[in-house]
């Protein structure tokens, strides 16, 4: 099996296969997704999700803000578990999707942690990380303030956000209160979409 163009395990295939199954049982009573991308749900999610841990393909700890529905935390911590090392830490709110995190971590075998609070108040849980990783979840500008703890606590760590087509507007208007190093990465299952790789986010004032 290949995922955005590059090889996946027959072990790391069956995890993603019982999240699947685990995903539709759930949806059928929670809104994980738009309903209208469940039909595509290996491209719109699991590839998508997917080229996260391909640009950062080893067993580094992670701040997933704003999970929802496992994108891309649970997908992350599934490749993980072949390495058999990494950590994902899983940060939703929501409590009936966090129900819905653990029992997917749980019976899939994944490598990670489900934190059911707000991303503001979790920092100290886990103040280090070496990733962080987010989804259609905020504007760059507040994922920035979200992000500038871990980064001023390791200034190694490295953020992974995926956009849509008016990311360059988000990346001006964040511009105006953060400086930050950026890398853009064309994404490989939508064409106007980007994942930005953020490096030294810090406030300006």
């Amino acid at each position: 099996m290949q995922l955005n163009g590059q090889r996946v395990s027959r072990e790391t295939q069956e995890r993603l296969q019982l999240f699947e199954q685990l995903f539709r049982k759930w949806a059928r009573t929670i809104n994980l997704v738009a309903p209208s991308t469940k039909e595509q749900f290996w491209e719109r999610h699991i590839a998508d999700s997917a080229q996260i841990f391909q640009l950062a393909p080893r067993p580094l700890t992670w701040a997933d803000l704003g999970s929802g529905g496992g994108f891309p935390g649970i997908i992350t911590a599934i490749f993980l578990a072949e390495l058999g090392d990494g950590w994902v830490h899983l940060v939703e709110s929501n409590q009936k999707k966090a129900a819905f995190l653990r029992t997917a971590l749980l019976e899939t075998g994944a490598r990670g942690t489900i934190h059911p609070k707000r991303i503001e108040d979790v920092w100290a849980e886990f103040p280090r990380v070496d990733a962080i990783s987010a989804r259609a979840i905020a504007e760059l500008d507040l994922l920035c303030s979200f992000s500038a703890p871990w980064m001023a606590a390791n200034p190694d760590t490295v953020a992974y956000f995926h956009k849509g087509r008016d990311y360059r507007a988000e990346i001006a208007k964040a511009r105006g209160r953060w400086e930050f190093d950026l890398v853009e990465h064309k994404s490989s299952v939508e064409a106007d979409s980007v994942i930005l790789e953020l490096h030294s986010v810090r406030s300006k004032s």
